[in-house]
């Protein structure tokens, strides 16, 4: 068995958004998130598998890259969450919210991309920086909720690949 090896390759997107949860009211709000406006991620896309003995790569970064634009670059940046993103109009856009958005939106894309046939590439992390000081990581772990995220977004998709969505 090939050795088993872990790419990260990082990128950085602008978004705005408001933290507020609809089923609290504007008091409670104010209480649990307080004052929170940072528009400015990094995040750190996490891949793992076995070293293909023919290139010597898990597989190349120029493919890694182009996912990274596609699922993530391409929905995120320079939008409004809460308002552009149909995933956080049910949920507030939390940090952990995002985390998860980003795990199942970069698994879709990642899955349909030509290289996944390829080689042996799975996603294993994804690790967003709000600040210098705050980040969540991701890795997949949830029972049937997970599910119902991948089909919601699956929709989004096929919505957005019809032209339903800007």
């Amino acid at each position: 068995m090939p050795p088993i090896t872990y790419l990260t390759r990082t990128a950085s997107f602008s978004a705005a958004h408001r933290l507020h949860s609809p089923h609290l009211s504007n008091e409670e709000n104010t209480q649990l998130y307080g004052k929170c406006n940072n528009p400015n991620y990094h995040v750190e896309i996490t891949v793992k598998g076995e070293i293909n003995q023919e290139t010597g790569m898990v597989m190349n970064m120029v493919d890694l890259k182009a996912c990274i634009n596609s699922a993530i670059m391409d929905i995120l940046d320079h939008k409004n969450l809460d308002c552009d993103v149909e995933f956080f109009r049910k949920r507030p856009s939390t940090t952990e919210n995002l985390a998860v958005f980003i795990w199942c939106n970069f698994d879709y894309h990642f899955q349909r991309h030509p290289a996944s046939k390829t080689n042996s590439a799975q996603l294993y992390k994804v690790k967003v920086h709000e600040t210098d000081s705050n980040s969540v990581e991701f890795m997949g772990e949830c029972g049937e909720g997970l599910e119902h995220i991948y089909m919601e977004l699956g929709r989004h998709q096929d919505a957005m690949a019809n032209g339903k969505y800007a």
